[in-house]
């Protein structure tokens, strides 16, 4: 019992300094205090009341394993959980719908104004109020008096059909949403950027021959990540991301004039093998000037597969992680009251409930960790309180002088 209240102890703590670091980081940071970041401020909200309403009774549940605090608190708790966690949820569908809209539509930079998101705010808690509220109208099952007060239990009515259309509302239909958004935004930016590979090609030869074969996997990733992997975009990135990353990825070091390369000074390149042209190629000036610039490509290549990398590793950071807090919590959600004579462990239903809200835990990492502009406001933060302490203790060593 001791070694369980620990540990969530210290999830419940985490959760809360996690949350409260990235809320104080938008608010008192004027270079937060974008319109994009008004669904990160709201989802780390949805967590924080996660951490305070929710994971504090349910610690003293699974550590008494039993419900002696009433039936008028049992649903508060529970309708309280299912609005938390529904709303954090519905959150990174909105993030993603923000992201999809960002790089499908040129416009929506402009579009993406304070009402706007704040709609989607709002459409978020509503839809969550409705799912979370239905049991307190009456929608439960007839078991669950005789679960609460005799087997000592507090569950989320487990009415079939409230489980069916909880957890498809709460989770089967957001991961779907989520999905396809984060397929169709890498699927738009790798067309995108293929399409001003191929113009760019077609109008800049020979330069555009040697520039197009290294543009494709960077400009992908790169694209990727300058979209994807922060935290949300903002109106200038979602409005020259792809121009910058395919213009830069297509002539980095060098510039045509009349069908002849021109060299920028020479920059330090780490040593590689150099193809031998003088059988394709006569014996020009030119002749040094391609040799180089396939060397180059080499080294750009290996560069482009770690961006590939990069982009397929925070793709993978932001489902997955959804993914594997919440799927195995939600199939037994759906289990549990379909299946009557199926015999689940209490420890797994533990473990999969905490599970989830450790998904709340890990929100204000993984949706701020790939913006630089939040990890110099937490250093900040940091700092800040360091000096605040310094302070404190020269000025109470002055008053003891």
């Amino acid at each position: 019992m001791i070694a369980t209240a620990v540990i969530l102890g210290i999830v419940i703590l985490a959760t809360v300094i996690g949350n409260v670091f990235v809320i104080a980081a938008i608010l008192l940071e004027r270079n937060l205090q974008s319109v994009a970041n008004y669904l990160i401020l709201s989802l780390a909200v949805a967590d924080l009341l996660v951490a305070c309403l929710v994971m504090p009774l349910s610690a003293v549940y699974e550590v008494s394993q039993e419900w002696r605090l009433g039936a008028e608190l049992c649903d508060m708790w529970t309708s309280s959980d299912v609005l938390c966690c529904t709303a954090s949820i519905l959150h990174l569908v909105a993030i993603a719908l923000d992201r999809y809209w960002a790089v499908t539509d040129i416009d929506y930079a402009h579009q993406r104004t304070a009402r706007r998101i704040g709609v989607m705010i709002l459409v978020v808690w509503t839809l969550s109020f409705l799912v979370s509220v239905a049991p307190l109208l009456g929608w439960k099952d007839p078991e669950w008096s005789n679960r609460l007060n005799i087997d000592l239990k507090c569950m989320v009515s487990q009415d079939v059909g409230y489980q069916l259309f909880a957890t498809a509302s709460s989770f089967y239909l957001p991961l779907l949403v989520i999905l396809v958004l984060y397929w169709r935004i890498f699927q738009t930016a790798r067309k995108r950027i293929r399409r001003r590979q191929q113009v760019s090609g077609a109008q800049a030869q020979p330069c555009g021959m040697i520039a197009t074969a290294a543009g494709g996997s960077a400009g992908v990733a790169a694209a990727v990540v300058t979209v994807i992997g922060r935290p949300l975009p903002t109106i200038s990135e979602t409005t020259t991301a792809f121009t910058n990353v395919s213009s830069t990825n297509t002539s980095p070091e060098k510039t045509c004039n009349n069908g002849v390369e021109k060299e920028k000074p020479p920059a330090v390149e780490p040593e590689s093998t150099t193809v031998d042209l003088s059988v394709a190629y006569p014996a020009t000036s030119a002749t040094p000037t391609i040799r180089t610039t396939i060397t180059r490509r080499k080294h750009h290549n290996s560069t482009d597969s770690k961006r590939e990398r990069k982009a397929a590793k925070t793709l993978a950071i932001i489902t997955g992680a959804f993914v594997c807090c919440w799927l195995p919590f939600f199939i037994l959600a759906v289990l549990i009251p379909v299946c009557a004579s199926c015999d689940i462990s209490p420890i797994v239903m533990s473990i999969f409930l905490w599970l989830g809200y450790f998904n709340s835990t890990l929100n204000p990492i993984i949706y701020t960790i790939f913006s630089p502009e939040f990890r110099q406001a937490f250093k900040r933060l940091l700092c800040r309180r360091k000096s605040h302490r310094l302070r404190s203790r020269h000025m109470g060593l002055r008053r003891k002088n």
